[in-house]
């Protein structure tokens, strides 16, 4: 009696304790309580120690209490984890007799008396007890048979650690057997709820056209033998797709992405600008990128790549306009073109077809001159080139020097030592460029320029280091850092995640060519045989972009026609007045086209709808003729309304600038003021559209032309359009930055 009451004494401190999920666990008569607080009154249970024979009847009184109190509980312990400190601290702490508790702990292949009512624990449905002798039992696993310690002598070792066994995925054998049978269960090995989701294969391979799509994994990926083995362990209820089938749903995804962007395209209130990128190929054969870029209703900037198609002459003249055509035609965007720019430069017949081309499908171009046949990244990137091969000997000692350095973290710790010696103050460290960027090449030679009195030293320290670049070498490395800097800083803004708004390269543009002209009237040659062929190569571009570049800055407010009046004074001098007047004739000129669009119909159209309507009328007698009636006056109306809109130019330009700022949203602005300016501002919203660059934000800095891969070249053109230009929509719409792969995987 006295051992039933010290365990009634145990099992009332037990139920009284607070207990959070990662407290003590109570096995009390085996049921398993919801870890949260439960107090029960010793009141509940009432035992009478002059009554042995009521011990059976007491202990189910204590059950049936017990389960009172448990029976609002959700038993759902698949939420909670027990650690193992917690179940030790049980043990440990609280004075639990196994002969009192043998009948609570009992699994359920022992026997017990019949008439008491017993809840076992799930754990015993994986366990099995054997007696291992010497007064000790152990708990067996029935799936991979490790087995755990139950009980020793008098004490029990509780049920904790078997619930991890079976909750936390230790039993591998369990696991393996869980997803053969493709039943997802939750931490306490029971099934999940119904609303847990469910194996799709459908689904599964939507997905797997994704990942290929988005990381330009190789479609014979699927034909892997260790990718099909992997997808198998992790659902073996996918049965892994074939070539040509992960090739239909990647171009399904492709067909699905395009119907998104083809609502968006039809929606926008202006116009579009494309860029045509040319890439080469091992075969070859061209791969001409079309991208779009425009802005939406609400003043938001979108560049997307719209096509890539194959042409099979890159080299024809025909090749650029044949890609305009398909891109016009794919997407319905005849009459809706605003400008065009191209990465390199065109022949007189290539030219030609593009111009006659777009007199058809896009009249309103401004004569053409809309027309860019030069890219900003291209044509800096050639720029740089050619100074630094005007240069290279001195560049090829700076890059063996600094080569040199970097070789061993020896020399490193010298040359900073050296510096500190020397006191040089400047902050840059050393790199080692790659030839393929010229920026880099750029950022190596800044660096090392500033650190020369390190290297002229250098040799003094180190008996090792032969090659130290004269001072005649520093002073050319000197003006190309000087003469480079700028263009580095210009298609640095084409780098970032925004997408820069071409008045802003105006001001950069204008800075370049007043420096390269200063610069080019040194007396020095060695300076000279580097900025004269820098000079001549910017004057091309700059001849070809001036005019669009011009016309976007006058749409921003704080600029307007000032800043390019100020800066053609600079540029031309005595014949600044010309191309000044250039410039506003073409900024009225565009202003009447955007004018004539608002009306709906032309003058020879309005011709042709009354004279429908007269005929109809008259039986085909008309009563007005010889040019007279309602011809002369839709014809004025149409003057009198023209004349009445450029008014709003005017009124534009006539206002004084805004203040300068910082950071000024010409975007914003233009948006908050398009009800006052309702014409203008649709000229504005395209002209601030059209793009200088035709390479996206990882290939400003190439000097190489991009070629296409071995293994794209390998698949039909189709599925190398779909399988781009779905990666392009897709990573626009997560918002994930993508990350350009080289794609050289087997066939």
């Amino acid at each position: 009696m006295e051992g039933l009451e010290a365990a009634t004494e145990n099992n009332n401190q037990l139920v009284n304790v607070e207990t959070q999920p990662n407290d003590v666990e109570m096995h009390t008569v085996g049921v398993e309580l919801q870890p949260t607080r439960v107090e029960l009154q010793p009141a509940n249970v009432e035992i009478k120690a002059d009554s042995p024979e009521m011990q059976p009847v007491n202990l189910e009184t204590q059950a049936e209490s017990l389960e009172m109190q448990t029976a609002n509980l959700d038993m759902q312990w698949g939420n909670f984890e027990l650690q193992p400190h917690n179940s030790e601290m049980q043990e440990a702490n609280v004075g639990i007799q196994a002969s009192n508790l043998e009948m609570l702990m009992q699994p359920p292949n022992a026997t017990t008396e019949p008439n008491r009512r017993r809840k076992k624990s799930f754990v015993w449905d994986h366990f099995t007890i054997e007696n291992m002798g010497a007064g000790c039992k152990r708990a067996f696993c029935n799936q991979c048979k490790q087995s755990f310690a139950y009980s020793k002598d008098s004490k029990v070792s509780g049920t904790s650690h078997l619930k991890r066994h079976i909750t936390r995925g230790a039993c591998m054998q369990s696991n393996l057997e869980s997803i053969q049978n493709g039943e997802p269960t939750n931490m306490r090995g029971r099934r999940r709820p119904n609303n847990a989701p469910r194996f799709n294969s459908d689904r599964c391979r939507h997905e797997l056209a994704k990942m290929i799509i988005m990381h330009d994994y190789p479609l014979h990926m699927v034909e892997h033998l260790g990718f099909i083995a992997f997808v198998k362990y992790l659902q073996p209820r996918f049965h892994m797709v074939s070539f040509n089938t992960v090739e239909r749903d990647c171009i399904a995804t492709y067909l699905r992405e395009k119907q998104s962007l083809q609502k968006v395209l039809e929606g926008i209130p202006g116009k579009i600008s494309l860029t045509l990128d040319l890439w080469g190929s091992p075969q070859s054969v061209g791969y001409v990128f079309v991208t779009g870029q425009f802005i939406d209703s609400e003043w938001k900037m979108h560049r997307k790549i719209l096509n890539v198609i194959m042409e099979p002459f890159p080299e024809s003249d025909s090749a650029f306009s044949h890609s305009v055509d398909v891109c016009l035609c794919d997407w319905n965007m005849d009459g809706r073109l605003a400008s065009l720019i191209i990465n390199q430069s065109l022949t007189d017949d290539a030219t030609d077809n593009l111009k006659a081309l777009l007199s058809v499908k896009n009249p309103n171009m401004l004569g053409g001159q809309l027309l860019q046949k030069n890219c900003l990244a291209r044509s800096f990137s050639s720029i740089a080139q050619e100074a630094l091969r005007a240069a290279q000997d001195a560049v090829q000692k700076v890059r063996n020097s600094v080569k040199y350095v970097k070789s061993s973290e020896f020399y490193e710790v010298k040359f900073h030592e050296l510096k500190q010696q020397l006191h040089v103050t400047s902050t840059k460290s050393l790199v080692l460029d790659d030839q393929t960027q010229w920026n880099t090449t750029y950022e190596m030679l800044l660096a090392a320029s500033e650190l020369n009195e390190v290297f002229s030293c250098l040799d003094a320290f180190d008996p090792d280091y032969k090659e130290t670049p004269s001072m005649e070498d520093w002073k050319l490395v000197q003006t190309l850092t000087t003469n480079l800097k700028l263009m580095f800083d210009t298609a640095s803004l084409l780098t970032t995640s925004v997408i820069p708004t071409p008045d802003i390269f105006f001001n950069e543009i204008c800075k370049i060519r007043l420096e390269l002209a200063d610069a080019s009237t040194s007396k020095d040659s060695s300076v000279t045989n580097i900025i004269i062929p820098m000079q001549a190569n910017f004057d091309i571009y700059w001849k070809s972009c001036y005019l669009i570049l011009a016309i976007a800055v006058v749409m921003n407010p704080q600029y307007k026609m000032k800043l390019v009046e100020f800066y053609f004074g600079k540029i031309y001098g005595d014949e600044a007045a010309t191309y000044i007047k250039f410039v506003e004739e073409g900024i009225h000129e565009l202003f009447s086209e955007y004018v004539e669009q608002l009306l709906h119909f032309t003058p020879t159209d309005m011709d042709e709808a009354n004279d429908r309507s007269l005929e109809s009328v008259n039986g085909g007698a008309s009563i007005l003729s010889n040019g007279l009636g309602l011809t002369d006056f839709d014809t004025y109306i149409m003057e009198t309304t023209r004349q009445q809109s450029r008014t709003e130019l005017d009124r534009y330009l006539e206002e004084s600038l805004l203040p300068r700022v910082p950071i000024f949203d010409v975007l914003g602005w233009w948006k908050h003021n398009e009800k006052r300016y309702p014409t203008l501002s649709k000229m504005a919203r395209d002209m601030l559209a059209v793009p200088v660059c035709t390479v996206g934000p990882d290939l400003v800095f190439d000097t190489f032309g991009k070629v296409m891969d071995r293994y794209r070249c390998s698949l039909r053109p189709e599925t190398v359009e779909a399988l781009i230009c779905a990666k392009d929509w897709l990573k626009h719409d997560s918002g994930e930055q993508a990350v350009p792969m080289r794609m050289e995987f087997p066939v």
